[in-house]
This record gives C-alpha cells, sequence and structure tokens, in this order.
C-alpha cells in the first residue's frame, strides 16, 4: 500500500521537494548540486510563505517577489556571487515548474543577474608548480607519496577536486594510458596519465594496499585518508587543506587551492601551444568560453602570436 502524500507541509515547499527528487534521480546531480539547490530553493520558499502565505501557489509567484527576496539577501550581507547563485536555482526551479504545467513563464526570467566583479586568480608560474609538485613529497606532506598523487593529478590532468576524490583503483587504465573522470553531471570522459603521474601511482600504491591489510579494510577509491575512516575515501575538504599546506610550504600564497591547480593546467598547456579545443576536452568543458575564461594570456604573449602568425604582421 502506497503511503499518502505528506500534505502539511506548504504547496511550495512540497513543490521544491518533487524538483530536488527529480534532480537527484533524473539527472543524477552532485550531491554538492544537491546540497546547494536544496538551500537555495527552501530558503526562497520559505521567504514568500513568511510574507505571503502557506497556501500560495507558484503561479501568483512574481519577479516582484523574486526581486524582494534577493533585495533580502543583499540586506543579510550576502555577496553578488552568493545573491546570482540563488537566482540561478531559482530560475531552475521555475523552469521545471513550466515544463510541468504550474506555471505559464517563468518571472525569473524578469530578474537581471547581478553583475559579477571578473577577478582572474593569479595563476603560478611553470616553475613555481613545477618546484611545488616536485617537492609535494617531501617533510611537509602528511602521506607523501599519496600526497605527491593529488599534485600530479589536480595539476598533471586538469581534473576537478571532486572527480580527483571520486577516482576508483578500477578507473585507471594502465594499457591505455589514461584516467577515467567522472564530471559534473556524472558525465564521464578519459584524461591522459603523464609519465610523472604514473610514476607518482606506482610509488604510492604499494603503501596504499599496506595500509588497508593492516587495518583489515578494503575500499575501491585511489587516495585513502590518512586514518581509513569510513569508507576510506579522501574528501574534497582533505584536498584543499592538504594543496594549501604543501603550496604555502613552498613559497605560493594564502589563496592557493586545487582549482588553482586546474587553471594551471589550462594556462600552461595554453602558453605552451596547445589548441584551444584540446583544452576543453581535457577540462571537461561543454562549452568552449568556458575554457576561454580559465585561460589567460598576457598582452605580450598574444603580441608574440599576432607576429609569428599573422600575414600582415610580417
Amino acid at each position: 500500500m502506497t503511503a499518502p502524500k505528506n500534505t502539511s507541509k506548504p504547496s511550495l515547499v512540497r513543490h521544491v521537494d518533487d524538483f530536488l527528487a527529480m534532480l537527484a534521480h533524473e539527472r543524477n546531480a552532485s550531491p554538492h548540486t544537491a546540497r546547494a539547490y536544496h538551500r537555495e530553493l527552501h530558503n526562497f520558499a520559505n521567504f514568500v510563505v513568511g510574507k505571503l502565505g502557506a497556501s500560495y501557489a507558484p503561479k501568483r509567484i512574481e519577479h516582484q517577489h523574486i526581486r524582494a527576496y534577493l533585495a533580502d539577501l543583499y540586506n543579510r550581507g550576502l555577496s553578488k556571487a552568493s545573491v546570482a547563485r540563488a537566482l540561478a536555482a531559482i530560475r531552475s526551479w521555475f523552469k521545471w515548474l513550466a515544463r510541468q504545467g504550474l506555471v505559464e513563464q517563468s518571472p525569473a526570467a524578469l530578474v537581471a543577474t547581478p553583475k559579477l566583479p571578473k577577478h582572474l586568480p593569479r595563476v603560478p608560474t611553470i616553475e613555481e608548480m613545477n618546484r611545488v609538485v616536485e617537492n609535494a613529497a617531501d617533510d611537509s606532506a602528511a602521506w607523501p607519496e599519496r600526497d605527491r598523487v593529488i599534485f600530479e593529478l589536480l595539476y598533471g590532468c586538469g581534473i576537478r577536486n571532486a572527480e580527483l576524490v571520486g577516482i576508483d583503483l578500477a578507473d585507471i587504465h594502465w594499457a591505455n594510458e589514461a584516467i577515467l573522470v567522472r564530471g559534473k553531471g556524472r558525465k564521464e570522459r578519459y584524461v591522459p596519465l603523464g609519465d610523472a603521474a604514473a610514476q607518482a601511482l606506482r610509488a604510492y600504491l604499494p603503501l596504499r594496499e599496506q595500509k588497508l591489510a593492516a587495518a583489515q579494510k578494503s575500499s575501491p577509491a585511489l587516495l585513502l585518508n590518512l586514518r581509513l575512516r569510513g569508507n576510506a575515501r579522501l574528501t574534497t575538504r582533505s584536498v584543499g587543506r592538504i594543496v594549501k599546506h604543501i603550496a604555502l610550504a613552498h613559497g605560493l600564497p594564502a589563496d592557493v587551492h586545487p582549482h588553482t591547480l586546474r587553471h594551471a593546467f589550462g594556462t600552461h598547456m595554453l602558453e605552451e601551444g596547445a589548441d584551444l579545443r584540446a583544452i576543453q576536452e581535457l577540462l571537461g568543458h561543454e562549452r568552449l568560453s568556458t575554457t576561454q575564461r580559465y585561460t589567460q594570456l598576457t598582452v605580450g604573449q598574444v603580441a608574440e602570436v599576432y607576429d609569428r602568425t599573422h600575414p600582415r604582421a610580417k
């Protein structure tokens, strides 16, 4: 017998829950995305219910209500980036509501996205990155062999932090010199396994097996946490701490995080002459415009390319 639906919640909240269930089961949204949408949409639904009443239906929400909610976020001290994320979640929800026939059109389409300042993070130079990666297994590392692998894969393959911790042992395809990674939306792609990364893995894997055997545990995860807590898989938060600690120990600024290494991967490949579309494929970007934002060229580099390649420049 099917349990009756919980009708004690306001209708707006129930519609949010239905949307979140769809994200989890049909779109295979990542846990990070699911948590973000849960937070943003429940906050918005509770705001509308608090202002307009529990019986308020989605079709009665107008763009003024959404603007009032965003103004409330600003008043609470949230940044433009945080407000933009909230609006993006609300837009996605209303698109789904429209497909379900619960609203005729999205009022969120009439609300402008906050203009965000364009901050291009400082990318470490090739020399700086080589120095850090080559010394990642020194005394500043908690587990030197594992931490060297972290740096070799983040910088050497350009993968995301979440992709890194999601790699299983079975995802390493030695014969093809490639690693299978699962990106945003669970999309899979292969990235090349370079010689330096392969060497770091061969140094780490026997120690990984010894640690698991000593604890009488097993884990499919490639990267293990130090004390084999839980399922023994290393978390993205721990990777962030490891990267920052080692980077600081070798002279990089305090704002370095795992994504800095991914950004450096794209930027350095472009500097060395890689094709932008090849970088797009390696980074797992759907749009070339995203890759262009990840890579940055100095005016001098652009001028040098122009002088070397354009027939009217010679």
